[in-house]
């Protein structure tokens, strides 16, 4: 049977590179995601290696129907973790005085941390039921968090509080699955030119792009892809959040 990856926000630009990756060496996914219309063209193309179901990743039964669905399709061993969408730059205290508004830093939270936490709970249960390897492995799973965790910029604080969250899961997580062989690392991309960030114009990227040592460009989604594939093909890595992004350190603005 075919080894399964679901992919949460794998009709984005980093998931959908990994999406693409995984099927590319050989293995079938579920697309994991909220957009129909690019999720449903992703699947259609791939074709009988990958499935699409609609999920949110901060509901249980949206996430365990996902699962299920990659248990149909051949042994289920791998998550990755890709989803993203939401953002408000807002600083603690604003011009004015006025104390941020609660409900985006909660709704951050939720989607970025929470809904990563939903899906490793749900999905390394059922990793656990795999029959392990020779090296008592069952299968991995990749978050991604952003070297915003580590330099959050002005108005960054929910994005922030809520990736530095995933790293700070990725040991713990790591410790208490070994037991059962299931491994745990996180992504840490930087500047990455996904569809999104194209959006802003060549000026803008080219703005971003300066300060990133080497190589001097925004990062690839395949390089994203390669990596994470990297980590579900290499049983070593195991508890380590690996940051790509060219040496490039977030400046306060």
């Amino acid at each position: 049977m075919k080894s399964v990856a679901l992919v949460t926000g794998g009709a984005g630009g980093l998931g959908e590179a990994a999406v693409r990756r995984i099927v590319a060496d050989g293995g079938a996914v579920v697309i994991a995601d909220l957009s129909d219309d690019r999720a449903g063209k992703l699947a259609d193309e791939l074709g009988a290696d990958a499935r699409y179901v609609r999920t949110d990743v901060t509901d249980e039964a949206s996430v365990q129907a996902a699962i299920d669905a990659a248990r149909e399709l051949g042994t289920f061993r791998h998550a990755v973790v890709a989803h993203g969408g939401y953002g408000k730059p807002e600083k603690v205290v604003g011009r004015g005085g006025a104390p941020a508004s609660l409900e985006p830093f909660t709704k951050t939270i939720d989607l970025y941390l929470t809904g990563s936490y939903n899906v490793l709970r749900l999905a390394s249960a059922a990793i656990a039921q795999n029959e392990p390897d020779g090296d008592g492995q069952r299968g991995a799973v990749v978050l991604t968090a952003s070297i915003a965790a580590y330099e959050g910029q002005i108005g960054q604080i929910a994005y922030s509080a809520a990736k530095a969250g995933v790293v700070g899961m990725t040991l713990v997580a790591a410790r208490d699955l070994g037991p059962l062989g299931i491994r745990v690392c996180t992504v840490a991309p930087g500047t990455m030119r996904t569809p999104i960030m194209e959006s802003v114009g060549e000026d803008a990227l080219k703005a971003f792009a300066a300060n990133i040592p080497n190589p001097q460009r925004l990062g690839k989604p395949e390089e994203y892809a390669a990596l994470v594939q990297h980590i579900l093909t290499n049983p070593y890595l195991n508890g380590e959040t690996i940051r790509l992004d060219g040496a490039q350190r977030f400046t306060p603005r």
